[in-house]
């Protein structure tokens, strides 16, 4: 199973905002949207970093007054890990798992096509053991 099976459930939108906003853009927009991450990006989808609820809170821990002012370009995560529509689902949990993330943008040619969430892969693989196992229960009864 690859990330495109994923995708093809969820869709491909993903909310982006530029690296001048402050905190407190990305914070209106998180709950707006009810999501827990931003990618933040710059000509015409290429991606620069991306703004967790995590990376959120330690700037909360540091600086409870004034982190809301701060830009995202100081706040962001850089390196930021992506995968593509064909990597399977096996390495993005190994990805993800190892580098301790909980969202992956989804990169094509350099340029930002989607987002994919831990949540989106557990559910995917849920789905495929509950078939398997619905797979069983027919050829035992059969």
């Amino acid at each position: 199973m690859h990330v495109d099976a994923i995708l093809k459930t969820k869709g491909s939108d993903v909310f982006t905002l530029p690296r001048t906003g402050t905190l407190a853009d990305a914070v209106a927009m998180l709950n707006a949207h009810n999501i827990g991450a931003i990618v933040i990006t710059e000509d015409a989808g290429r991606i620069v970093g991306i703004l967790s609820e995590r990376d959120i809170v330690r700037q909360l821990g540091k600086n409870p007054s004034g982190a809301l002012s701060l830009s995202i370009a100081d706040c962001m995560t850089k390196g930021v890990v992506t995968c593509e529509r064909t990597t399977t689902i096996d390495d993005v949990m190994e990805s993800m798992t190892q580098r301790r993330i909980r969202h992956m943008p989804v990169a094509a040619d350099g340029k930002l096509i989607g987002i994919i969430s831990i949540g989106d892969v557990v559910k995917l693989k849920i789905a495929e053991v509950e078939h398997e196992a619905e797979s069983l229960r027919e050829y035992i009864a059969g």
